[in-house]
């Protein structure tokens, strides 16, 4: 009788324990996702003039029942989905060169035109919803460990980049300096995807280099040392532009001063190349500078078109050029996007230049930049751009004059360079 007694205060105890564990552990959830539960405050909902009302009615549905509905309140960041949203607007669009910048993600664009930051050193963009490589930029880890103009990423340390923007790109591919990215490639024109460890480092970006040197041209054209140089030798200068940016006005006209000096000092030149591969873009304010040094003033360099017939509007070579009055050859190649093809085709179509290389990216468009408050930004496609001639390179890209391709299985051989050398000296 006993032992049957404390058999059922035993089964008692248990289910008393059972029922005090379920009550708490309901109420203690209750109580955390009433604590987590972010709060929400409004502070404007009213559309600004202009713009046509919208139902938001599903906007805030959807919002509440996430509040009341997810499992896990803890996840639920106001501020993230509304970034979110903001993110999903600008996105329906479907340009790619349209987005908005958390941020995080502000910074960091601003970081690249400034001429440093921490990542691995490549231009990116989306082409066909694909994330892609533009350019890498010279000397940077990316370019270093074979990462190439063209080059399909599929994936960043094995997570596919499906369905990616270049917001959520550029966050995932940069970072603090010594660490590495794994990054699953394809390269242009072939179809097996590669895997590419880079190790991230400071990337500083002069934007503008060069030289005069003497060429010869026996056998093909190619510089020569000064000391190999005769009395009859040619000489050909030579500027590299690799982006447009914060500096790069103030390092192009100092590098064009050294090089006058060498001219006026007497070294003869039979022109200039200017060499704009791998070059993302930039500022378009920049792109009209630099072509200013090659053209009459008064010369049409790019026309900005947003639909508007009225709106349509000409930027002109605006200073005196440097470099009006000698043979200008342009080398291109598919990482020439954007401020650069805005030069290359506006020398080209003044019948200034001939464009040497391979076919340019094709960016045809105008983005303006702004920033929204608390660091967050927000670019928008305003316009499209035309060549002098009318031209829209978006998605087609220049043709050069003379189509010249890299050696894959000799990077140091530049073809390309030694046929700019070629049009310039024969």
């Amino acid at each position: 009788m006993k032992s049957r007694n404390l058999k059922v205060q035993v089964i008692l105890m248990v289910l008393i324990a059972l029922l005090a564990g379920y009550f708490f552990g309901i109420n203690k959830v209750n109580y955390e996702w009433q604590h987590y539960n972010p709060q929400l405050s409004i502070t404007s909902k009213e559309p600004p003039s202009g713009v046509i009302p919208v139902d938001f009615t599903p906007f805030w549905t959807v919002w509440q029942k996430l509040e009341t509905g997810y499992y896990d309140k803890s996840k639920l960041d106001s501020q993230k989905m509304v970034n979110g949203a903001i993110e999903g607007m600008v996105q329906s669009l479907g340009d790619p060169f349209t987005m908005y910048l958390p941020p995080t993600q502000n910074s960091s664009f601003k970081q690249g035109l400034s001429g440093e930051f921490s990542g691995i050193g490549a231009e990116l963009g989306i082409n066909n919803k694909q994330l892609i490589v533009i350019a890498p930029l010279t000397g940077s880890p990316s370019e270093k460990d074979g990462i190439k103009p063209g080059d399909s990423i599929m994936a960043v340390n094995g997570q596919s980049t499906a369905g990616w923007d270049l917001n959520m790109a550029v966050s995932k591919i940069r970072g603090p300096k010594g660490t590495t990215v794994n990054l699953t490639v394809i390269h242009k024109g072939e179809s097996t995807p590669k895997e590419i460890s880079v190790t991230r480092d400071v990337i500083t970006i002069k934007s503008v280099d060069g030289w005069i040197k003497p060429v010869s041209c026996s056998g093909t054209c190619q510089t020569i040392d000064n000391s190999k140089a005769t009395s009859s030798s040619p000489y050909v200068a030579y500027i590299r532009l690799s982006q447009f940016g914060d500096n790069t006005n103030k390092e192009w006209s100092s590098l064009v001063d050294s090089l006058n000096s060498q001219i006026k000092s007497g070294k003869k030149i039979k022109g200039v190349i200017l060499d704009v591969r791998n070059n993302p873009g930039g500022y378009l304010t920049d792109a009209t500078f630099v072509a200013s040094e090659f053209l009459n003033q008064g010369a049409a360099v790019v026309s900005e078109d947003d639909g508007i017939p009225s709106d349509k509007q000409t930027l002109y070579a605006s200073r005196p050029g440097v470099f009006t009055n000698v043979p200008v050859v342009v080398l291109i190649n598919r990482g020439s996007a954007s401020a650069s093809e805005i030069v290359a085709g506006a020398l080209r179509d003044n019948g200034r230049a001939k464009l040497v290389g391979d076919t340019s990216f094709g960016k045809g468009t105008i983005q303006q930049a702004e920033d929204l408050g608390s660091g967050a930004g927000l670019h928008v496609t305003i316009a499209k751009w035309l060549t002098p001639n009318g031209t829209w390179v978006n998605g087609k890209g220049l043709t050069p004059d003379y189509t010249v391709m890299l050696n894959p299985k000799d990077p140091s051989e530049d073809t390309q360079l030694e046929k700019a050398i070629e049009v310039l000296v024969k």
